[in-house]
């Protein structure tokens, strides 16, 4: 058996001093795709910054893409990040810069060096996600839907090994989540893994997958 992208172990979650989520064992292997559901305030977000390194683990054992996440030292978060795509609910978007612009900032500050590299490499994620003559615009010309897609592209330029998707359609009308969502099954077909938090059931029962739930400070799945 292949060994898991994501391995949790009797791991709890803690936002400062406040125990959020306990004893979570969690396995996530290479080209599943995985919700993460629970009411707000149950303990989702917290466990999604925990993966990615806003938050320490201090109890429990876990490993992600490769990183101790017990172990993880603040140096190499963003090495951690670059192995890892992020797509957040509010974009995250720097609207100072056209689209375009916005991916070769993100591939800038991964160490990238070959503008023709580039440049090959944002036309291929924008293109994946049906944005590619958007290139040009400002975020803000843009819908909520194409912004979404435009920071899906930015999760996908380091070929991540795993998506961690947070809310990714919580801004969204449900006509514009279904597309969003539909970008994101096709990217899930190509073979990459995707953990999305969210609490949009009609997604769910669209694209059926495994889910988890976080409740009553314990993540179980749902059958």
């Amino acid at each position: 058996m292949s060994k898991p992208i994501l391995h949790l172990k009797d791991a709890s979650i803690f936002q400062q001093e406040n125990l959020v989520l306990s004893d979570i064992s969690l396995d996530i292997y290479e080209g599943d795709f995985m919700y993460l559901i629970g009411k707000t305030g149950s303990g989702k977000s917290s466990l999604m910054k925990t993966l990615y390194g806003d938050l320490p683990l201090n109890r429990g054992e876990g490993t992600i893409v490769g990183f101790d996440l017990k172990k993880l030292r603040e140096k190499d978060i963003p090495y951690l990040r670059r192995k890892l795509g992020i797509v957040f609910q509010d974009f995250k978007l720097l609207n100072d810069r056209n689209v375009y612009d916005n991916l070769l900032f993100v591939l800038k500050a991964t160490g990238w060096k070959d503008l023709g590299k580039m440049k090959v490499k944002i036309n291929e994620v924008l293109e994946k996600v049906g944005m590619k003559t958007k290139g040009f615009k400002m975020p803000f010309q843009l819908s909520g839907g194409e912004q979404q897609r435009v920071a899906i592209a930015r999760a996908l330029l380091n070929d991540p090994e795993l998506i961690l998707a947070d809310e990714p359609t919580g801004n969204l009308d449900p006509k514009t989540s279904l597309e969003v969502m539909s970008v994101l099954e096709e990217i899930s077909k190509s073979g990459k893994t995707i953990l999305m938090a969210t609490h949009d059931y009609a997604l769910i029962l669209k694209y059926p997958h495994k889910t988890i739930k976080c409740e009553g400070e314990k993540v179980f799945e749902v059958v």
